[in-house]
Formats: C-alpha cells, structure tokens, sequence
C-alpha cells in the first residue's frame, strides 16, 4: 500500500520525466523523447506487477525504480555527453533492477539466485550494448538522429563493468532489501497437525 508521500514522490518524477520529453520535442531531440516515453512508461511497472503477482512493493522500492528512469531520461539530454559519472550511474542502477528481479524470481523458486543474477545481468548487458551499437550504426547510416549513442569500446568494457558492480551489489544487499518479494515460507510448528490421534 502506498502513502501519500510516496505516491506525491513518484508523481513528482513521473512530471520530471514529462519535462524531459518536452525538452526533447522542443530540442527536437529523438533520443531524449523515445527514451522519456519509456521512463514514463517504466514507472508504472510496479503497480502492475503487483496486480499480477502475490508481491508488494515497498516505497522506497518504486522510487528507486522511478529514479532509474528519471536518470536515464536526463541523460539523454546532455549528461551523458557532459558529466563522466553519469553512464557509470545508471548502468549500475539499471543493473540492480535487472538484477533484483532475477533475484527474487529466483528466491520464489527456491533457487539459488546467485549464478542466475550475474548470468542475466552479463548477458542483458551485453545484448544492450549490440542494441545500442545497432541502432546507432543503423541511424546514422540513414542519416537519422540515434536514439540510442554508442561511444566505442572503452564505453562498452565501462559499461559492462558497471553492469557487474550492479549484479554484485543485489547478491551483497538482495536478502535484506527484496525480503518482500519473496514468500514467507512456513516453518512444521507454525503448520496445524492434520492428523487425528
């Protein structure tokens, strides 16, 4: 269940990210409108999940999921050229997403989550970086502005290695901050004795 406050932060970055796509038509910036247009639509990834699923998410969870998005929009509109840090941020914030869910899907199962977080974070992270070399390549051979900018290899092997410190940081931190996601599971005592004496 969400507070008010809660509910006001995230509408206050759902407006944030609304001034980014405007920034971008007026810039006429294809990059920062696509890219605020999924942020915005990311954000309402926790309410339908919890609709869908036995799962509830704590407030600071949708604002760090929301501040995610709100970085990347930014990003998109000069940060990413201007600010070193910034790329190295939200790979690794995007990370502990990806990273997080594949955790607590993994608890839910009663798996271990461990191999399955560094697997689906190294692999999402390199896919990323074929799309984005991809769509880069492809925009600028048609003459087009990229949605998406790839920076050459050194960016790339950052990228990754951001990605990485985002997985490392769900394996250190998942137990303690995803406790939610996860069902309780029912110790023998807590269960009644079905059997007739």
């Amino acid at each position: 269940m969400q507070t008010t406050v809660s509910r006001e932060a995230e509408r206050g970055i759902r407006c944030a990210i609304l001034a980014v796509f405007v920034v971008g038509v007026r810039q006429r910036d294809p990059g920062a409108v696509c890219n605020a247009i999924v942020a915005l639509a990311a954000t309402y990834l926790p309410g339908a999940v919890e609709h869908r699923y036995d799962v509830t998410f704590r407030p600071w969870q949708r604002a760090y999921l929301s501040t995610a998005m709100l970085t990347h929009a930014v990003g998109m509109l000069g940060p990413y050229d201007d600010v070193w840090w910034w790329d190295h941020m939200t790979h690794t914030h995007s990370a502990t997403l990806l990273g997080g869910v594949t955790f607590a899907a993994a608890r839910r199962r009663g798996r271990d989550p461990r191999p399955r977080v560094v697997a689906v974070v190294a692999c999402a992270g390199v896919l990323w970086e074929l799309a984005e070399y991809g769509i880069h390549a492809t925009a600028t051979r048609l003459g087009l502005e990229p949605v998406l900018v790839s920076y050459g290899k050194t960016d790339t092997l950052f990228d990754l290695v951001f990605d990485l410190v985002g997985a490392l940081l769900v394996l250190v931190l998942g137990d303690s901050l995803l406790e939610n996601m996860t069902p309780v599971e029912e110790s023998p005592s807590s269960t009644p004795d079905l059997q007739s004496e």
